[in-house]
């Protein structure tokens, strides 16, 4: 007994489409994948999303620590912290006003402005401070951008 080979022709490593490649996916299949997109967009949507605020918290303390060390050059160099009234700008063009800056030798941070913080709000400089009286403040408030608030909304200080 030998078994029966069906003649085929050869087709140089192609194959014929089949026909149910010719029809696409089944809307069932379609809907499966939809599903299983959505299922893992709600896992990993909140933490992505959960991420970014801490990212904002870690960059808001980033550029209060910029600021700070362009604050103690500008108080090495002059003896003193720049007043509340001439504020942060002082790190950047030479402030008018008392105290005077006579020995200023800046711009002390290499930006063409005062950086807000990454909530778009700008940082708010006390000096001498309320927290730090022997110093300065320097404060984020935060997502919310008022005094106060817990978690993402907490103030940020130096």
């Amino acid at each position: 007994m030998t078994a029966s080979i069906p003649n085929r022709t050869p087709t140089r490593g192609r194959r014929t489409p089949s026909r149910r490649r010719l029809l696409g996916f089944t809307l069932i299949e379609l809907l499966v994948v939809i599903v299983i997109i959505g299922v893992l967009a709600s896992v990993v949507a909140p933490r992505f999303f959960g991420r970014t605020e801490q990212g904002k918290i870690a960059a808001a303390r980033a550029q209060i620590e910029a600021l700070s060390m362009a604050l103690d050059n500008y108080q090495l160099d002059n003896g003193y912290y720049p007043s509340t009234q001439q504020g942060l700008e002082a790190l950047i063009e030479r402030p008018a006003g008392r105290p005077p800056a006579n020995n200023w030798r800046g711009p002390y941070i290499k930006s063409r402005g005062v950086p807000k913080d990454p909530w778009g709000a700008p940082y708010e400089y006390i000096s001498p401070g309320k927290i730090n009286p022997q110093w300065y403040d320097l404060v984020s408030y935060g997502k919310d951008a008022r005094p106060g608030g817990e978690g993402d909304d907490a103030d940020i200080t130096n």
